[in-house]
């Protein structure tokens, strides 16, 4: 359940309402919106919570939040959350490009790279220093000197960076690079990682598991939602069907339904969506139109000679070429671009 305060309430009303509910082994979670503040009740609660809540000075109603998933629901947080990363904002009326190597291979390789997804208009870098494989024997990342190249890269191109974290005990390490943490596919439902990513209050980017349902897939935000971070963007990247020809079945209808029952920005991933480079940027265009807040996508100077998913990287000119194709389907519908910041992090 979520309690509604009135907008004449105080802090110290609000301050009350909170240690009230944990005072019978619930957690309160507060949520300051442009319209109105509500603390979200976390935890099994019982029918005469409502009455006792409502009687609290400063609030004005106690309402059941339907939906298993609580924080992510738009029952609890109507308005759009935005995560802003320097002068990017995510979730905005802006569509943000994040492109990369799926690897790091090579600081040239990153920094070759980064300098053509940049000038073609991206505004964050993305790159795998820990690249998890189905087979043990393919290529599995740099490890901590790829963060290092990525870091480095990040200096000289003057672009935000996105990686994944594979591990709890990653976390610390990789947020210490990052400027967002992904998690992948394979560890949407990793639950201690999900906690510990959550802790760093670091922008976290979070992918849909290759069979997971949208009510999964929001359980598992819930999780990083719990700890009290709200910087949380979802990712659509395709899911496993029956269908062979493609390597995912984009999924191009979860934007809107996402958007309808969240709050929290959906980016799109066409290259593991569709695992095919020449299909990137229609399912890109059509995912963008769908809704989506942004797009992620491989792009390799050599695909023929990628370490990891050549097959689904784009060329520096195909990304050139999505990227003024895409222009005109964001005016289309009423969004703009994000331009690269001028405020990098250090």
């Amino acid at each position: 359940m979520i309690v509604v305060m009135k907008s004449s309430a105080t802090d110290e009303e609000v301050a009350h309402v909170i240690k009230r509910i944990e005072t019978v082994g619930l957690k309160g979670h507060l949520s300051q919106g442009v319209e109105r503040t509500v603390i979200g009740v976390l935890g099994q609660t019982f029918l005469e919570l409502r009455d006792m809540l409502e009687m609290l000075p400063g609030v004005d109603e106690v309402v059941p939040i339907s939906k298993p998933y609580k924080l992510a629901s738009r029952e609890f947080q109507p308005e759009d959350t935005v995560i802003r990363i320097g002068d990017i904002a995510i979730g905005g009326e802006e569509v943000v490009v994040m492109a990369g190597p799926c690897a790091v291979e090579s600081e040239q390789q990153l920094l070759e790279t980064a300098k053509a997804v940049k000038a073609a208009g991206a505004t964050i870098l993305r790159g795998g220093a820990f690249k998890p494989s189905t087979s043990p024997y393919h290529f599995r990342g740099l490890g901590e000197q790829g963060l290092e190249f990525l870091a480095q890269v990040k200096k000289e191109a003057g672009l935000p960076i996105i990686t994944e974290v594979m591990s709890p005990s990653e976390v610390e390490l990789v947020a210490s690079y990052a400027d967002i943490l992904q998690i992948g596919a394979r560890n949407m439902q990793n639950f201690d990682l999900l906690e510990e990513a959550g802790k760093t209050r670091k922008p976290i980017m979070l992918k849909r598991g290759l069979s997971a349902t949208v009510q999964e897939w929001l359980l598992a935000a819930e999780y990083i939602l719990s700890q009290g971070n709200p910087q949380l963007m979802l990712c659509e990247r395709g899911i496993r069907t029956f269908e062979t020809y493609t390597r995912n079945t984009m999924d191009i209808s979860v934007i809107p339904v996402i958007e309808k029952v969240s709050h929290l920005p959906v980016i799109a991933d066409p290259s593991h969506g569709t695992g095919k480079w020449y299909l990137v940027t229609p399912v890109a265009l059509a995912a963008l139109a769908a809704g989506a807040d942004g797009i992620m996508v491989e792009v390799h100077p050599n695909p023929d000679q990628a370490l990891k998913d050549g097959a689904q990287s784009l060329t520096f000119d195909n990304f050139q070429q999505l990227m003024s194709q895409l222009r005109p389907i964001v005016a289309a519908v009423g969004r703009r671009l994000a331009a690269p910041s001028v405020k990098v992090r250090s």
